[in-house]
């Protein structure tokens, strides 16, 4: 933390159900129509919302007045600039954490859960009251903290992202992507030419999600990691067999050091993390991404 500035709180939400049914619809009873079209009740919803609201409400009243404040959408994360000295604060679902973590550099974050018992709580793990108390603690270094590992895919190019969950690498519109897998290094690398749906790349965060649903269905699914553990577990999507294409080298775990490496044989590949398809990096054909370990780790504040 800065000795020069005083903390700034970041407020990091998305908008609400109620918000994008009235950014479609225009009113809330077009709003409400379109539900119970479909089964739903309106009330419901706007239950939803509130609860947010009455979050982001308490949060922002536990912020010390002489401390400096900022708010992002998620949609605009990939466009804002987080400082040395900021504390972050998300209040949302546990995915929120996530799309949030690929744009910090070990800055503090605090998840607020505004639906308690609907969200897993696997991120969020504060409650909004709780802020108040939690805030001076994390200025003054003595609030409990868990570091999570995440992923990094680093391009031949230079270019780089990092994600909490899952680095994504495969076609644009998840069709059939070309590419030669590599795994290991020197005279213990392993490779095969893949046709597939891509591959996921996955932390011990990450093992609780998009990994484990692939997991489920695959026989001698490597052991996933801890969150904490410097270690990945990864997936091939759907490989497929073919006179040049294999399904051997369809899954396993990268400890430490070791690396991924996918060498692009299609156009039309992309890289991407925790579901963020828009902020994402072009793998042309020929290009190489290695995927591994990323350096820094997600700083998440403990109730």
């Amino acid at each position: 933390m800065s000795a020069t500035l005083t903390p700034r709180v970041v407020v990091v939400r998305r908008r609400s159900e109620l918000e994008e049914l009235l950014a479609l619809h225009g009113t809330r009873a077009a709003a409400e129509w379109y539900l119970r079209e479909r089964g739903r009740d309106l009330a419901e919803v706007v239950d939803r919302h509130e609860a947010l609201q009455a979050a982001l409400t308490t949060v922002a009243a536990a912020v010390p007045a002489d401390w400096r404040r900022g708010a992002v959408d998620r949609d605009d994360l990939p466009r804002f600039l987080f400082g040395p000295e900021d504390v972050v604060v998300t209040v949302g679902p546990d995915g929120l954490v996530a799309n949030v973590a690929k744009y910090l550099a070990g800055q503090p974050v605090i998840g607020v859960d505004p639906e308690p018992g609907r969200n897993a709580g696997v991120l969020v793990r504060c409650a909004a009251a709780q802020v108040a108390a939690l805030l001076p603690a994390v200025a003054a270094g003595a609030a409990p903290v868990r570091r999570r590992c995440m992923v990094r895919a680093a391009l031949d190019d230079g270019q780089e992202l990092v994600g909490l969950n899952e680095v994504y690498v495969g076609h644009t519109s998840h069709q059939s992507a070309r590419y030669l897998i590599t795994v290991g290094e020197g005279g213990r690398a392993r490779r095969e030419r893949h046709s597939s749906s891509g591959v996921v790349v996955g932390s011990g965060t990450g093992a609780t999600g998009w990994c484990a649903s692939i997991a489920r269905d695959r026989p001698g699914a490597p052991r996933p990691p801890a969150p904490e553990e410097a270690a990945l577990c990864w997936f091939v999507r759907e490989a497929w067999p073919s006179p040049v294409t294999g399904v051997e080298l369809v899954s396993g775990r990268l400890d430490g050091a070791d690396r991924l490496e996918l060498t692009a044989e299609s156009d039309g590949l992309v890289v991407f993390a925790d579901g963020l398809e828009t902020d994402r990096l072009a793998l042309r054909w020929g290009q190489r991404v290695h995927v591994g370990v990323a350096p820094g780790r997600l700083t998440l504040v403990e109730p």
